[in-house]
């Protein structure tokens, strides 16, 4: 295809916006934002997801990539756009260029917290899914005056998970668009005090249910890898969710969406006399009063260790670089 090609079809796939059953011979298109903890792991989650064999580099600001499949033989291949998001929460605001009302349907996010640094996750996980879901809350107001359809489609979808007669309906408040939360550095995570995991692990099991999103906990390790692809590529490509669950806290997580409930995942891991103390106006507030009471959150500033981009050897152009020196000169 030329580049013409190419736009010709994306005007008139956006003129007449086809719906989430692909039809035969069409071509399905869908995007991800990772997003999560600064060296988190996200590269190294999407080179797997898309079968590359490279070493990741560190994320700058925002990148992008795409994956292709065909689902069958002889079939025009699915696309997949990739968009991760450097630098943990310091630059947030970026994700309004991914999101966007054209592809909004079609948007899926992947948080991934570093299971190693429980110190910061709370705060990572709190601050990237309120710019989120604030952002996407705009989009959907808009299309409610210009599309009132695909918006009624979209918050329709965001119970999908949950039967009608889940008894947690109304304890649960969904994100508005697909989420996957992926715990990473299991390995480290697993060498913790099993009173510090079994705390991680319950309060990400009610973070997750609350927003109907999928948990997997995940290392380096290729079974684990396995099964956070399995959950990617259903994002992804359509392929089919798995249906096992894991909830043992000596084990891994693996809960896909809607598999959990909150009389499974028990009360927040505190004595009666400390939730007693704790005032909290939500029951995210109690888990997070919980959680952060183990688990104080460091004061840490992602702006000051962001290096200057130009200084960065991964991005060395030697004209562009040999008039900035002059210029500096």
């Amino acid at each position: 295809d030329t580049l013409w090609d190419l736009a010709i079809a994306e005007v008139e796939k956006r003129e007449n916006p086809d719906n989430d059953d692909v039809k035969p011979g069409e071509v399905w298109e869908k995007s991800i934002l990772f997003m999560g903890n600064k060296n988190g792991g996200k590269t190294t989650i999407i080179l797997r997801c898309l079968e590359r064999e490279e070493s990741p580099k560190p994320t700058l600001a925002l990148e992008y990539t795409f994956g292709r499949r065909a689902r069958r033989h002889n079939t025009p291949k699915d696309v997949a756009h990739f968009w991760e998001l450097g630098g943990g929460t310091s630059l947030v605001e970026l994700i309004r260029i991914p999101i966007t009302s054209h592809n909004i349907r079609s948007f899926a996010v992947v948080l991934v917290l570093d299971l190693s640094k429980p110190n910061e996750l709370w705060t990572t996980m709190e601050s990237l899914l309120q710019v989120t879901r604030n952002h996407v809350n705009k989009i959907l107001t808009k299309l409610e005056k210009t599309n009132p359809e695909v918006a009624a489609e979209i918050k329709q979808r965001m119970w999908i998970h949950l039967q009608r007669d889940h008894p947690d309906c109304a304890l649960v408040d969904p994100f508005p668009i697909p989420l996957v939360i992926i715990g990473s550095k299991y390995d480290i995570f697993h060498e913790f005090d099993s009173e510090m995991r079994k705390i991680i692990s319950k309060s990400l099991r009610f973070v997750s249910h609350y927003y109907g999103a999928s948990l997997v906990f995940t290392s380096k390790s290729e079974a684990l890898l396995l099964k956070a692809r399995a959950l990617i590529n259903h994002l992804a490509f359509g392929y089919d969710k798995s249906k096992s669950v894991s909830v043992d806290p000596s084990k891994p997580l693996f809960i896909p969406a809607g598999l959990d409930s909150m009389s499974q995942i028990g009360p927040p891991p505190a004595s009666d006399s400390d939730l007693g103390k704790m005032r909290a106006n939500t029951p995210l507030e109690l888990w997070k009063k919980v959680f952060e009471k183990t688990f104080p959150p460091k004061s840490f500033c992602d702006l000051q260790d962001t290096k200057d981009p130009a200084q960065d050897s991964q991005y060395a152009e030697y004209e562009v670089d040999a008039m900035r020196a002059q210029k500096n000169q």
